[in-house]
């Protein structure tokens, strides 16, 4: 537990009323530079002001996590795309049309004109809009959040208010309290980056209902499988697993682009000797 939390951290999102009024508290705290902590459509997550790389070094601090482990970033308008992304592939667009908002997080080229820093993201950044009127009202607000699930790396996503505030405690200034969340399945990312998108982690979304939209573009199961050491690892090392424990992240490497939110494992890599040369 992250310290003993103040009562009225809670802000009430019940009825329109104390909605409003806690959103608009919880937008001057980002404003601050200061985290918050909002529900979404499958589990509550921890986030700040995507553009503030303080901010969003406290976000990772929060959860105990480094650098390799980038949030991604939730936006509230499929046009918000465009200022945070380059070269999105018009299979994106539908899917965006289609499926925003909703639990499908895109991984795309991020614009290198941008003044942000998320974390060793490969120059790409995992684009999500939230279903959930909490979680947008107050991006309509603050613009584009860094937002990871509400817990510390290795335990429970939170599916409520109270058991976030109870994982991060001081470290989050404001918790909008939005109801309980049914901690389902977490969002489908989608490798966009290419040709073609590919799947790096199934979730919510169904590929059959992706591939309803898609027309012509083939949509790719899963990333290339790691070649198998011929080794044993060492334990707790090269499972290749893919975590479940937090919403947005998890997802596996896919060809030469590591998307933001997406851990390697070191399973994914492999040496290859140099061949002998002849002379």
């Amino acid at each position: 537990m992250a310290g003993t939390p103040s009562p009225d951290r809670l802000l009430d999102c019940s009825d329109p009323e104390s909605r409003a009024t806690a959103v608009g508290h919880a937008a001057e705290v980002v404003r601050q530079g200061r985290l918050v902590v909002l529900p979404t459509d499958t589990v509550y997550g921890v986030g700040a002001d995507a553009f503030d790389e303080v901010a969003v070094a406290m976000v990772l601090a929060a959860k105990h996590r480094g650098r390799e482990m980038p949030p991604p970033v939730l936006v509230p308008h499929a046009r918000t795309v465009d200022g945070l992304a380059v070269e999105v592939p018009m299979y994106a667009r539908i899917l965006m049309r289609q499926f925003w908002p909703g639990p499908l997080t895109l991984v795309l080229r991020s614009q290198p004109s941008l003044q942000w820093d998320l974390g060793e993201t490969n120059g790409t950044v995992a684009l999500r809009m939230p279903d959930d009127e909490v979680a947008l009202a107050l991006l309509e607000e603050v613009g584009p959040l860094a937002v990871t699930s509400a817990n510390v790396t290795g335990q429970p996503a939170a599916t409520t208010a109270q058991e976030a505030l109870d994982q991060l405690g001081g470290a989050v200034t404001a918790y909008l309290d939005g109801g309980p969340r049914t901690g389902g399945l977490p969002s489908t990312i989608l490798d966009c980056t290419g040709e073609e998108p590919v799947v790096l982690r199934p979730g919510a979304l169904e590929a059959t209902q992706i591939r309803a939209v898609l027309g012509t573009t083939v949509l790719h199961d899963q990333p290339p499988a790691p070649v198998e050491p011929q080794t044993e690892p060492a334990e707790g090392e090269g499972s290749g697993e893919i975590g479940q424990d937090d919403e947005p992240d998890g997802a596996a490497l896919v060809g030469s682009v590591r998307p933001s939110a997406v851990p390697v494992p070191s399973s994914a890599y492999r040496v290859v000797p140099a061949a002998s040369h002849r002379s």
